[in-house]
């Protein structure tokens, strides 16, 4: 498995989205201003998804390097003068292209993380690491899901899920859900 963040010009990349939404006399809608993700290029994502399967031997998950996060505002506003606008906000009220926050969607997150932990181990290429991922057995993963899915009891559920995903943080989004269950 080879994990990484975005690819840009891609189906699921928010670049033909912006695009689209600048040739139509905008706006650009952003779920927040904060919003930060990696990004790199087709080519330069299918080399490297080549390469580590190249080095794989079975069962091991590979992290890209992506370099440093783009704040997706920054790069909107980049769309917009790349393509020879202006940005319309307070400052700026005869622009041409406004930017409008929506706000997250369930379960989306500010930060992209694309390795949970904190040690992946180098490989021989310096762009691919090698990330160290505990795992269980798949019946033991299936009794413990089988349990969690008929807990009535939402702290003991989240209680048994920070048992099966250690690295599980149980924020404000988690309390949402807890107490719509």
């Amino acid at each position: 498995m080879v994990r990484f963040g975005n690819v840009l010009g891609s189906s699921g990349s928010v670049v033909p989205l912006f695009r689209k939404q600048i040739e139509q006399g905008g706006p650009i809608t952003l779920t927040d201003r904060k919003v930060n993700r990696y990004f790199m290029t087709i080519p330069e994502s299918v080399q490297l998804v080549i390469q580590a399967a190249g080095m794989a031997k079975g069962g091991e998950v590979f992290v890209l390097d992506m370099g440093k996060s783009v704040k997706i505002l920054d790069l909107a506003e980049t769309l917009v003068r790349l393509s020879g606008l202006t940005i319309r906000n307070a400052a700026n009220p005869d622009g041409d292209i406004e930017i409008v926050e929506v706000g997250l969607r369930a379960g989306e997150k500010l930060y992209e993380e694309l390795i949970i932990g904190n040690n992946p181990q180098k490989t021989l290429h310096p762009r691919i690491m090698k990330a160290h991922e505990t795992y269980l057995p798949s019946e033991v993963l299936n009794d413990l899901i089988s349990d969690i899915l008929n807990c009535r009891d939402p702290k003991l559920a989240v209680t048994m899920l920070k048992s099966l995903v250690p690295e599980f943080e149980h924020g404000r989004d988690n309390d949402q859900i807890i107490k719509a269950s």
